[in-house]
């Protein structure tokens, strides 16, 4: 990293809190690296709070662009000066450019989950899924889905402050496209038992499992799995989730938040640099496995 600094270095950032678990700096510096592209990219510990203050950083120092992670995603579009037609109809953003001190938000998480199942050799199109969550990486991951052509889609969200946002995600979902979304209350846990027996995928679309949340689940128990389930955790770190580790124990085929992270972050790398990321490249030096 040191000999590849220099005084035209440019700077991407990832605003999110916490944040020091984060792949990301690593894949994308490996990739600049194996490029030999000139940018640098860091993370900073950024929560609503400062946000607004960072966004402002951000345009002072011309910084080419940032990625953005819980608790900011549906919180940032108001500080920037456009929004992608993705960003806007799903209410969040995970990608921002600098194109001449104009700030676009993108959100590019929808696009990076349903390229990792196929990388991953799983199907979902034309069949049922089942989600829990309405926040940013939730909500990108269920219109991606619907766009691309998944029939049916159960979300599953608490009474929280992300409610309003899941409700408006079903109406876009059955307004817009031609799969059919319905939203449900994550405590009947007979609901969500009932909709996960006749899905093909079950997603964990929330931040539970992942630190500040590690050793929970968004499942009660091993019994709602059955084997020819497939399940899908969001949350990378850590990789054996209480979840996944319950339903590889039912027999289910499990793949972790990696490959979403790594499709992601491909398509942001994009947006920044005109450039492919070295995908093949980058599992390897990551050690990227779906199912570790």
């Amino acid at each position: 990293m040191a000999e590849r600094i220099t005084g035209h270095t440019e700077l991407i950032g990832l605003f999110a809190y916490p944040i020091r678990h984060s792949n990301s700096p690593a894949m994308h510096n490996e990739a600049f690296a194996y490029l030999g592209l000139d940018y640098a990219y860091l993370a900073f510990e950024v929560d609503n709070s400062t946000l607004e203050d960072a966004i402002r950083g951000f345009r002072a120092m011309k910084l080419v662009g940032a990625n953005v992670s819980m608790p900011n995603k549906t919180v940032v579009g108001k500080y920037l000066d456009k929004l992608s037609p993705a960003a806007e109809l799903c209410g969040a953003v995970n990608t921002i450019v600098n194109e001449n001190g104009v700030l676009t938000g993108h959100i590019t998480d929808g696009i990076g989950f349903m390229q990792a199942l196929k990388d991953n050799d799983i199907d979902v199109i034309g069949k049922k899924m089942t989600i829990v969550g309405a926040g940013g990486a939730a909500t990108a991951v269920e219109i991606q889905a619907a766009l691309d052509g998944v029939k049916e889609i159960s979300i599953f969200n608490p009474h929280d402050k992300f409610w309003d946002n899941a409700e408006k995600t079903v109406r876009k979902i059955n307004e817009r496209t031609s799969c059919r979304a319905v939203l449900y209350d994550l405590d009947d846990k007979d609901r969500l038992r009932a909709e996960m027996a006749d899905s093909y995928l079950f997603v964990n679309g929330t931040g539970v499992g992942m630190k500040p949340l590690e050793g929970l689940s968004v499942v009660p128990d091993e019994s709602y799995f059955r084997p020819e389930l497939i399940v899908v955790d969001i949350p990378y770190s850590p990789l054996e989730t209480k979840m996944r580790a319950m339903a590889k124990k039912a027999g289910c085929k499990t793949m972790n938040g990696m490959g979403m992270m790594l499709f992601q972050g491909a398509a942001a790398f994009k947006l920044w640099t005109g450039k492919d990321m070295p995908i093949e490249h980058m599992k390897e030096v990551l050690h990227i496995r779906y199912d570790d």
